[in-house]
């Protein structure tokens, strides 16, 4: 055959003697080598002829070596630092130990002699194969010596940074070097390397943030931000990495003292993403954070994570002629993209839609987009005056800010526009709150919207690495059922285990719940009549709406997400409501059963007031451990013990005092000391509520319990009530 390495020769005699490779396969792949260069395994892979894993498998049984996955191997430092990064990537081997003169190796294929006399010339050691997949490998090469490592191996050192020189002239020159620097083609393929680790890991925002001493470089992937092994190099050509940044989306690389925001398009592949860039200054130099968006998105209600009620509510209030349909929630909550999605749902010949936004998040064919421009006074109010001269059939204001954007669009809608808006609120009923606060009349706010819609977004499991969670606490099951209305609290829970497809978190993607409060003539009354939104969300309640941690529910019931997730980005389920949940399972709670749990006795009074558990007050000694999640408390974390003393205690929840705060949602590894007992009750326990006590610089924090013993809250129970009894 054309290719004089032995690894070939053994390799399609192995192949053949297994019949994995015929004759009439062979004499084009033949040929194809002859004129390319490529090694049989290399040719064979690329042509999809047999998979990388069957080939590593023959070469194993053929060999002796050993297949091993590199996919979370930690390799020592000691042994990072004998074997330079670019032997290691010249020579494509990850190294894994080294044990006296003999170094071991991890490769897609076993090396020739030559090449393993140029090693053993460069290192001074004798080498060893495993085997393992070309991906693995590259992907535990970039994890081991840092994101880009290579190419910084290559590049030189930026100069002194311009705080170290003293002239305008030495600024100015530092300056030029900087441009140069910029255009390098080592800084454009690191600047270049960056993008793409992003694209493939399915990241939203790329964050570049120096601070003293080093550069920490993150991708925000499914809403979390996940920290990324960068090389040390970085730190020393930070200044140009941010320099090419900028040069891309056309940017002022002179001035470093001012934020600044720009945009610019690359071509990834098959997909042309959008770069949003925004720049701060910070002490120790710019602070950069590059959003990437793809340029092409089909927006599709259906894949939002609607349930079929909801859908049919969605495709009713779209097709109104008139009204506005706000969506609430926190900046990220997907507010926007439910929009867009509404809109090309819509979207046809006969309708003029034109939106106002700040950005222009997506380009939609056949939508006329504005773009807010506050430095030359176009705002959402001047810019919504201008459209109604468009004749338009259909609007969307990217943002309701103020009372002026807020009357002219309450105004357009009715006149017999349909419009499409966002508020910044928690939930569907504050956002009547919010339109009163600013000034819009109550009536008017009666008279013109059609719907609140508040919404969240939550990550889905993984797909591949999902799998039944046994130890469930029957608590959180029975919380489930009761918030569902449902009778049977048998219900399965899943969890993701982490694979390489998820990046080992378990999570893949995201979905929106939503809580969509439709503005009906008794809410048009409530509404003129200046009811709080507490009372509102209520009545809505009893009417049938879904809350947002009802509907999270229902997906964590449907296997989309965890228990953990929800309740993270929701606020407890309202109390006093009986809940409805024909929308959501097509079932109603019978007569005379109790109200929702809430996972905690700080909020779980019935309808007159009476409390599940007694209360007691009385200062316990405690200690707890912090976790942020479901995932830092099974990895085993470590956090260190804290003590504190409650204010009261009963058997559904705590109340206790501390110097620190506590994120509401986390987890909190509890135990607590009942006087006179040396068996201290332990259990896991979940942040409610946190009130900061100004005055003596503490939080009050309560926790309710999610896996407390029975025999622990039974005992819980005849403390409280023995000491109330005395």
């Amino acid at each position: 055959m054309p290719s004089t390495k032995k690894h070939d020769t053994v390799l399609l005699e192995a192949l053949m003697q297994k019949g994995m490779l015929s004759k009439e396969k062979l004499e084009p792949l033949l040929k194809e080598i002859g004129q390319s260069g490529a090694t049989l395994q290399q040719v064979l892979i690329s042509k999809s002829v047999i998979k990388e894993t069957d080939i590593l498998q023959v070469l194993s049984d053929t060999l002796g070596l050993e297949i091993v996955d590199v996919r979370n191997a930690e390799v020592d430092q000691k042994v990072l630092d004998i074997v330079p990064v670019k032997i290691a990537t010249y020579y494509r081997f990850l190294p894994m130990r080294i044990k006296g003169r003999t170094l071991t190796v991890a490769v897609n294929a076993p090396m020739d002699l030559k090449t393993q006399d140029e090693i053993r010339t460069q290192l001074g050691y004798e080498v060893a194969f495993v085997l393992t997949s070309t991906k693995d490998m590259m992907e535990a090469l970039k994890r081991s010596y840092g994101l880009g490592a290579e190419t910084l191996d290559r590049m030189s050192v930026v100069a002194e940074t311009a705080s170290k020189k003293d002239s305008k002239a030495q600024e100015k020159d530092e300056l030029t070097d900087l441009e140069d620097l910029a255009d390098d083609e080592s800084v454009i393929k690191l600047v270049n390397q960056i993008i793409l680790e992003g694209w493939r890991k399915r990241a939203t925002d790329i964050h570049i943030e120096p601070f003293r001493g080093g550069v920490s470089l993150r991708y925000r992937i499914d809403g979390l931000l996940y920290e990324t092994n960068i090389s040390p190099g970085v730190k020393k050509n930070i200044n140009a990495i941010i320099s090419r940044i900028k040069i891309m989306s056309s940017l002022n690389i002179v001035e470093r003292r001012l934020p600044q925001d720009g945009r610019a398009m690359v071509k990834v592949q098959d997909d042309v993403l959008d770069l949003r860039i925004s720049t701060v200054p910070t002490p120790f130099g710019e602070s950069v954070v590059v959003r990437m968006l793809p340029s092409s998105r089909l927006f599709s209600l259906e894949k939002l994570g609607l349930a079929m009620a909801e859908l049919r509510v969605f495709e009713s209030l779209i097709q109104k002629p008139h009204g506005i349909v706000f969506l609430t929630g926190p900046t990220g909550s997907g507010k926007t993209t439910t929009l867009y999605s509404c809109l090309n749902r819509i979207n046809t010949r006969e309708r003029k839609i034109i939106t106002i936004e700040d950005p222009v998040e997506y380009e939609m064919k056949g939508i006329t987009q504005m773009q807010v421009m506050s430095e030359i006074g176009l705002d959402f109010a001047r810019g919504l005056r201008s459209i109604l001269r468009h004749d338009p059939d259909v609007i969307m204001v990217g943002e309701v800010r103020d009372l002026e954007t807020a009357s002219i669009a309450i105004r357009v809608a009715l006149t017999g526009h349909l419009i499409f808006s966002t508020l910044h609120t928690n939930d569907a009923s504050s956002g009547i709150t919010r339109l009163v606060d600013i000034g819009v009349e109550p009536y008017l706010v009666a008279s013109s919207v059609e719907a609140f819609i508040a919404q969240r977004l939550i990550r889905m499991i993984c797909s591949d690495c999902k799998y039944e969670d046994k130890i469930t606490p029957k608590e959180l099951k029975e919380t489930l059922a009761r918030d569902l209305g449902l009778k049977d609290a048998n219900m399965k829970i899943y969890r993701g285990k982490g694979c390489p497809n998820c990046n080992f978190t378990g999570f893949f993607g995201r979905v929106a719940i939503y809580e969509i409060l439709l503005v009906d003539d008794e809410i048009k009354d409530l509404i003129i009549k200046k009811t709080s939104s507490s009372h509102i969300k209520r009545v809505a309640i009893q009417k049938g709406m879904r809350v947002l941690r009802q509907d999270g529910w229902q997906k964590v019931v449907q296997g989309v997400t965890t228990a953990e997730e929800i309740m993270q980005v929701t606020p407890i389920v309202d109390p006093g409501v009986p809940v409805r949940t024909a929308i959501a399972t097509g079932t109603r709670p019978t007569k005379g059963s109790p109200p929702p749990s809430t996972l905690s006795d700080e909020s779980s009074e019935n309808v007159q007031g009476r409390r599940n558990y007694s209360r007691l007050a009385r200062n316990l000694n405690i200690s707890y451990k912090v976790y942020k999640s479901h995932d830092e408390l099974i990895k085993g974390v470590f956090k260190p013990e804290q003590l504190a003393v409650t204010k009261n205690v009963s058997a559904g929840g705590i109340l206790f005092v501390a110097h620190k705060p506590v994120a509401i949602g986390s987890l909190l590894d509890l135990k607590v000391e009942l006087e006179g007992d040396e068996n201290p009750i332990v259990c896991l326990a979940k942040a409610v509520r946190v009130d900061e006590d100004v005055s003596n610089k503490t939080y009050d924090i309560a926790v309710c319990y999610l896996d407390i013993a029975s025999a622990d809250r039974a005992k819980l129970n005849r403390y409280i009530d023995s000491d109330l009894n005395e």
